[in-house]
């Protein structure tokens, strides 16, 4: 049985990739910061499609709380092969309106998180036959001042994650163990939650070549392909699902 973690797991991206990867073969941990009742809906699916799911809230700026989630996740198999970095949040405050404090927090949530929950499972990921880990970014370290948005926090912690996907990609390579980034363009979100606007959303549609947003099923099948062994030759990858952004 496989042994997957993933982060951000109850609702957007994370909770389609815990769906789509979903079989009697796979072992699930699936965390999420406060959104129980979502986590609780995920696992309910994942189970009905035989998966077995361990679930927890929590938040990954706690080292302890990383300790206990990795525990979890090591629980039902005994190893944890596969690790999808998905937490993470958008914030649109600009120069002068977020502090240090804002700061901290976004690379704390994204990029620290990730280095120390790597950091504890990675003699797991050099055992395994199956070996992966895939950060979910996003493009708002790359497409500077779309819609006059710049996201400057949150780029600064998804370049930081790219930075350390490709150096872990090095590192982990000898051990045939994959590292890889997705950078999702605009994705649906599963409810009303967002940081733009309507009328901001629709002018972001009406720019994208494909003329839709990302689904988070989108981004998951790239992600159940990533861990799968038909691309074991891919590393060190950061690999836009943007319906064409990148190309304005």
């Amino acid at each position: 049985m496989k042994s997957i973690l993933i982060t951000g797991a109850a609702s957007g991206i994370g909770a389609a990739t815990a769906k789509k990867l979903a079989t009697k073969e796979v072992s699930l941990t699936l965390t999420t910061l406060s959104n129980l009742e979502g986590l609780k809906s995920v696992t309910q699916f994942a189970e009905n499609k035989g998966a077995k799911v361990s679930y927890v809230c929590g938040d990954l700026s706690e080292k302890n709380f990383l300790k206990e989630l990795v525990s979890l996740a090591r629980s039902n198999t005994g190893n944890i092969d596969q690790f999808i970095s998905n937490a993470g949040y958008a914030d649109k405050k600009e120069f002068g309106e977020f502090n240090n404090d804002d700061l901290n927090r976004s690379v704390q949530t994204m990029a620290i998180s990730f280095s120390e929950i790597v950091k504890l499972c990675i003699e797991d990921f050099k055992k395994s036959s199956c070996g992966r880990i895939i950060v979910i970014s996003s493009f708002v370290n790359k497409s500077i001042g779309l819609n006059n948005k710049i996201f400057p926090i949150t780029a600064a912690a998804k370049g930081a994650l790219e930075a350390l996907t490709k150096t872990l990609s090095f590192q982990l390579a000898r051990d045939n163990v994959t590292v890889n980034a997705i950078s999702p363009g605009y994705t649906k979100k599963d409810s009303n939650h967002s940081a733009l606007s309507q009328d901001e959303w629709d002018k972001i549609i009406n720019k994208i070549p494909l003329s839709r947003l990302a689904r988070p099923e989108d981004i998951a099948s790239l992600v159940n392909y990533l861990l799968s062994t038909e691309a074991s030759y891919i590393t060190g990858q950061v690999i836009k699902v943007d319906g064409g952004l990148s190309l304005l």
